[in-house]
């Protein structure tokens, strides 16, 4: 397996740059997962791991060797589109075999063949067409074919676009136990937070061609590093109340909050809605909206600092439209943004001035 660097990545396409100054090390046998809207630079990178890209500047390491100047097809990497890009009139036995047509003299190659399938559950299917397959079935071949090299790297394409939500679940599931048992160093390429968050040890959230945060699952939902992580990580979405900060008090709307940050000037403060609790005493809401959601109850409050999100667990409404409630937070909960740069005040603290935790 390979640990995988980036030193200084940058690649252009013309006058646009797609890459600017990209470091980054992926440690072997490492899942992780490129995350970002579309247009940030998540598969610019996944094809420049794969040969298919070469950087404009920079140096792409492999198990400490430059690769650079490798050939795709000599990087040992295997790589699952997001189209499975399938041959429509080969076998599945013959898609799964295609990576070992330059190893013609291996003895083993048919065997290769029938433990990849047997791996992702296709042994049964290696004489059909793409075209007999589901979805589901034809994302396991593509898997196969990008395994029957034995790879020193996993590139994962958005694998599970195409699929139907339970299918995605199953196959999050597969593919990350498969991974463990294979232990290859595995990149999934994805603007999935949901893939992103159960399957990867670690995330790379990119925004613009460049990396916004790094960092295990917990640490980007609970510990964003600025507004656009805040905002893109997280559903129901986190509640984002503008304000104004000065001598440690925020005011919003005009309702006071103590702010331990040494923050001045415009401010946002991040709730997220799991992190609010209906209290005895605190901020005066209406309820707006309620929506059941199985295990879980969202409510949408209308209040003095502006629209709340409150995430109630357990299937019990226990409050209706058009109710007044009280709402708190506990104050560890609390995330606090520069407006001006986007970035969040590490260990800030904010609570409603005179009001009680909601604990």
């Amino acid at each position: 397996m390979a640990r995988v660097e980036f030193r200084n990545i940058e690649k252009r396409f013309g006058d646009v740059t797609a890459l600017l100054d990209i470091n980054l090390t992926i440690e072997d046998g490492e899942f992780v997962a490129l995350l970002g809207p579309s247009g940030c630079g998540k598969s610019t990178s996944l094809f420049l791991l794969a040969g298919i890209y070469m950087p404009t500047d920079g140096e792409i390491l492999f198990g400490g060797h430059v690769v650079n100047e490798v050939e795709s097809r000599d990087r040992n990497v295997g790589i699952v589109f997001q189209s499975y890009a399938l041959y429509p009139h080969m076998t599945v036995r013959n898609n799964i075999k295609f990576p070992l047509r330059f190893q013609a003299g291996a003895a083993d190659l048919d065997q290769r063949v029938e433990d990849a399938a047997s791996l992702v559950h296709v042994g049964e299917l290696l004489e059909r067409r793409p075209s007999q397959l589901s979805g589901g079935q034809q994302q396991r071949v593509a898997l196969a074919r990008a395994l029957v090299k034995r790879p020193q790297l996993l590139l994962l394409d958005e694998p599970l676009s195409n699929l139907d939500a339970s299918l995605r679940l199953t196959m999050r599931t597969e593919i990350k136990e498969l991974q463990k048992q294979l232990g290859v160093t595995t990149i999934l390429v994805t603007h999935d937070q949901m893939e992103a968050t159960t399957m990867a040890d670690r995330i790379i959230c990119m925004r613009d061609g460049q990396i916004e945060q790094i960092g295990k699952p917990d640490d980007l939902y609970l510990r964003p590093s600025s507004l656009f992580i805040a905002e893109f990580i997280g559903s129901p979405p986190i509640n984002l109340l503008e304000g104004h900060a000065a001598d440690g008090v925020l005011q919003i709307n005009g309702v006071a909050f103590d702010c331990t940050a040494q923050a001045a000037g415009p401010v946002s403060v991040g709730l997220r809605p799991e992190h609010i609790a209906f209290a005895d005493r605190g901020l005066s809401a209406t309820v707006a909206h309620v929506e059941p959601m199985g295990r879980e109850v969202l409510y949408v409050l209308d209040s003095a600092v502006g629209t709340l999100r409150v995430l109630q667990s357990g299937s019990s409404i226990l409050h209706q439209r058009g109710e007044t409630v009280s709402v708190g937070f506990n104050e560890e909960n609390t995330l606090l943004f520069d407006r001006g740069t986007g970035q969040r005040f590490a260990d800030a603290r904010v609570r409603v001035a005179g009001a009680p935790d909601a604990g």
